[in-house]
């Protein structure tokens, strides 16, 4: 089953590697001091271990935080490894992710929007 995301929800994907064993407290302590982001916002964010098998993911719904993990049986995330930043992507780069591809596809089709020239 995946988990479907409303259309708003901001996601943020926490690049480089983080140390899997931050709790709830550790990963907003690290998104508001390390990434100067608002754990609090309307965001999923994203976390993935040395691995890259396994991934967290915090979000705010108000009342409390819901933790999210993931761990794959086989293969890996492909995970940006290259920068110690926080990388807004977009929903169809999380799915890409989920799915085991990369967030940076060399190649996609672009969809074409025609103005009426009538």
């Amino acid at each position: 089953m995946k988990i479907q995301l409303p259309d708003d929800l901001r996601i943020f994907l926490a690049c480089g590697q983080t140390d899997m064993r931050k709790s709830i407290d550790g990963l907003t302590a690290m998104i508001s001091l390390t990434y100067k982001l608002d754990p609090f916002q309307h965001a999923l964010f994203l976390f993935c271990g040395r691995r890259k098998d396994r991934m967290k993911a915090i979000l705010w719904e108000g009342d409390g935080f819901l933790l999210l993990y993931k761990r794959l049986e086989n293969g890996s995330f492909q995970w940006p490894r290259t920068t110690d930043e926080a990388r807004e992507i977009t929903p169809q780069q999380y799915r890409w992710l989920i799915e085991g591809l990369s967030i940076d596809q060399k190649k996609v089709i672009q969809e074409v929007h025609y103005k009426n020239v009538l």
